[in-house]
């Protein structure tokens, strides 16, 4: 079933936060209330398969990190967003 978001948090340009969701809103509500410190959320693409969305989150935080000396988005506690 294709029923999983996957989605980027922003700061501006910057992109603090990657995850996946089968509810953006009520996502992007937690992060909110969290503390979470972001202007926009960007929806990547349509919903697919949560083992898909996992393995975007994983390669894309991954990919991340490449590009930005090793370092995670800053609200990812982890490499592959679990």
């Amino acid at each position: 079933m294709r029923d999983t978001y996957r989605y980027n948090l922003r700061n501006g340009n910057r992109i603090v936060y990657k995850g996946i969701t089968n509810d953006l809103e009520r996502r992007t509500a937690e992060h909110q209330a969290d503390g979470m410190d972001f202007t926009r959320v960007e929806k990547v693409g349509p919903a697919v398969t949560r083992d898909t969305a996992e393995a975007w989150e994983a390669d894309s935080i991954a990919q991340y990190k490449q590009n930005h000396n090793g370092e995670r988005p800053l609200y990812n506690k982890n490499d592959s967003g679990k």
